[in-house]
């Protein structure tokens, strides 16, 4: 399929794991990718991976400033966006007892006013038909220790996306969320936990999925991209929640 000939589309947070994986999915079916990523060895990859069609840009997504200068560069390129992805996020783990502010606005900045800012940014570049999709997580709906702070961000990148959406809906943007169950990415190993903890977590999660294995980025992808398409234009402001049954236990 080539539902996105001629369309051109921005996966923040791009460079590796669901974001990477979702980039080559749009690219596999003809859009211009844009991508964003802070690693400078995550950019080369991303250059590497998606060929010299795609651009990619170092950029913070923690940043408002970030968020106009990105905004800058797709009009120096002379691109307008049909789709965007925001992938970019954070996740760390802290039990509640050692929580700490420091922590929560690291979340938050990344996960929440991140996305907000560039959204708001990115408004003079959209497209009338643009699809928004926002990376949210099955955290928002479940109970897990440690990951009070993080869910949180989740559950507000949520309810960020049913208010964006019915304000956005009149210029003809449409915005819905995928959230994410236990997806098999690098994600996993920057989580703030040891070695033992994480294996431990890990098997723990394990337990708790219907399916019994976790989700592939590229499973994940397919799901964006019908979001993205327009064969989704009548769903609006949803969240379709992909995580191998386990927020049904």
């Amino acid at each position: 399929m080539n539902r996105f000939q001629n369309k051109t589309v921005l996966v923040t947070g791009g460079t590796s794991g669901i974001g990477l994986a979702t980039a080559q999915a749009y690219a596999g079916e003809g859009a211009r990718v844009v991508v964003t990523g802070r690693d400078p060895d995550g950019l080369a990859q991303a250059r590497g991976v998606l060929g010299a069609d795609a651009l990619v840009f170092a950029n913070d997504a923690a940043d408002p400033t970030a968020a106009t200068a990105l905004v800058g560069q797709l009009v120096a390129a002379n691109l307008r966006l049909d789709a965007v992805f925001i992938n970019a996020g954070a996740a760390r783990f802290a039990d509640f007892a050692s929580a700490t502010a420091s922590l929560w606005d690291q979340l938050f900045d990344v996960n929440v006013k991140g996305p907000y800012f560039q959204l708001q940014a990115l408004l003079p570049v959209l497209n009338r038909g643009a699809s928004i999709v926002l990376n949210g997580s099955i955290n928002a709906h479940i109970g897990m220790p440690n990951a009070s702070i993080y869910a949180a961000s989740k559950a507000a990148l949520i309810s960020l996306a049913k208010n964006l959406s019915a304000e956005l809906l009149p210029r003809g943007i449409r915005v819905n969320v995928v959230s994410p169950g236990p997806i098999q990415t690098p994600l996993y190993g920057k989580l703030g936990l040891d070695a033992h903890a994480l294996d431990a977590t890990a098997t723990h999660i394990l337990s708790q999925i219907p399916l019994g294995r976790f989700g592939t980025a590229a499973e994940l992808a397919s799901t964006i991209l019908h979001l993205s398409a327009p064969e989704s234009a009548f769903i609006v402001g949803t969240e379709i929640i992909v995580d191998g049954g386990m927020s049904q236990l």
